[in-house]
């Protein structure tokens, strides 16, 4: 038997349509918060209860997830969030290098050429006017540019030239189409950093050339960005910003500003640390001693280095590992390994860690932003990192440090698989 819908009827249920679509449009833009994450900060409110009055004021994201091990010592995440907001925007700084160092690793993997590998010597040259070539790195032990080398500077000290030469290898429009196709969704890679570079400046990466005993191996020419990740509205923040030395009473844009999501930086630690528990279409396509070299220089110390030379004699145990220790002098104990990666710019600090303590036998991943711009004023280098961030970051790791120290487990994990070497 047929009904006949009446256009009462349907016009009710076009509207319960709308509702619905209207509710579960504002359910998804609220920001993610779990209660236990929530009770984790209350137990320190010495620590935490000007944050939680507010979070919103200090664009606090956490992520947390506990790791469980199997007999056969597989991991079981359970994720924890707060005040998690892929459409809340912060600059994620230093932390898009991390990919970068993942993808270049990939397209060395994947070009497949005899004598090809991140070590081979990188030759960047210049094409274009703002743009710089490097034939030369005195820093390295042979004095050659290359993959492995930039990669190594960018995981011990967050050297910014190391990641614009790794971002021109690999192409703007590539990073962003790679990115993209492995599911990291609300990340935008559109800059170098510390340059004054135009957005369609950006768009050209230098021609690059790989090349050992005097022969070419692999050349690559000049490159532009057709398609170009862009936000779905301008993204404008702040009261002001200096200019040229001069305040400008208006919002900063940051609509071609990079962006790399929380959930997508923490999706990260995952493709690093448990390949094996993503989709294949989700891993990057690496070798086994791509993995070892991370696993060295994301939890290496800069004293633990012999090159560059200079990283044992200018930088402290601490200077990008803000989780637990801050912007602490203090020596850190060497059976705790943060193998993570920091950004901090435009008063934005960033930390996206897997933490290891191996005689304890603890594992956890943890990623976290908090704005340190207290005066909505951009690039006036006024921003509390000293008094707000590093105290937050040092706190908030070691919170959840204590926690998975008292938590019961009913087995020990093997983490053989993350010691290393720390040679050079």
């Amino acid at each position: 038997m047929h009904h006949l819908i009446s256009p009462f009827h349907k016009k009710s249920g076009l509207l319960l349509a709308a509702l619905v679509c209207m509710l579960t449009s504002t359910l998804s833009a609220q920001p993610l918060s779990d209660a236990f994450l929530e009770k984790i900060l209350l137990k320190n409110p010495e620590w935490f209860s000007e944050i939680l009055k507010n979070p919103n004021a200090r664009g606090v994201q956490i992520m947390y997830t506990k790791i469980d091990r199997t007999r056969r010592n597989e991991p079981r995440f359970t994720t924890y969030r707060y005040n998690v907001d892929k459409n809340k925007y912060f600059y994620p700084a230093s932390t898009v290098k991390l990919p970068a160092v993942l993808l270049a690793f990939e397209k060395l993997n994947q070009l497949n050429k005899p004598g090809l590998d991140k070590f081979t010597p990188m030759y960047t040259e210049a094409a274009r006017p703002e743009q710089t070539a490097v034939t030369a790195d005195p820093s390295a032990e042979n004095g050659l540019p290359s993959v492995a080398h930039y990669a190594r500077k960018v995981l011990l000290v967050s050297d910014n030239d190391a990641f614009n030469r790794l971002y021109e290898f690999i192409g703007q429009e590539e990073f962003n189409e790679k990115l993209r196709k492995k599911g990291y969704l609300d990340t935008r890679i559109r800059h170098r950093l510390e340059l004054p570079m135009s957005a369609e400046n950006n768009r050209y990466t230098n021609p690059v050339r790989f090349e050992k005993n005097g022969k070419v191996i692999y050349q690559q020419p000049l490159a532009y960005a057709d398609k170009v990740e862009t936000p779905s509205s301008p993204i404008r923040l702040g009261k002001g910003y200096v200019k040229d030395g001069q305040l400008v009473n208006e919002p900063f844009d940051f609509t071609e500003k990079n962006y790399f999501a929380l959930e997508d930086q923490h999706k990260l630690l995952k493709a690093i640390f448990f390949p094996e528990t993503l989709e294949p279409s989700e891993r990057f396509d690496l070798k086994p001693d791509d993995y070892k070299f991370l696993y060295r220089y994301m939890s290496q110390l800069p004293m633990e280095t012999s090159y560059p030379e200079n990283y044992s004699e200018d930088y402290n145990d601490s200077y990008v590992k803000f989780f637990i220790f801050g912007n602490s002098k203090k020596r850190m104990p060497r059976h705790i390994r943060v193998f993570n990666k920091v950004g901090d710019a435009y008063g934005y600090l960033l930390d996206n860690a897997y933490i290891v303590d191996f005689e304890r036998g603890i594992e956890f991943m943890l990623t976290a932003v908090i704005d340190c711009n207290e005066n909505q004023i951009y690039n006036d280098d006024t921003y509390a990192y000293d008094s707000v961030g590093f105290p937050f970051m040092a706190n908030l790791g070691e919170a959840i440090f204590e926690y998975e120290m008292n938590r019961k487990k009913r087995r020990r994990p093997d983490l053989s698989r993350y010691e290393v070497e720390y040679d050079k």
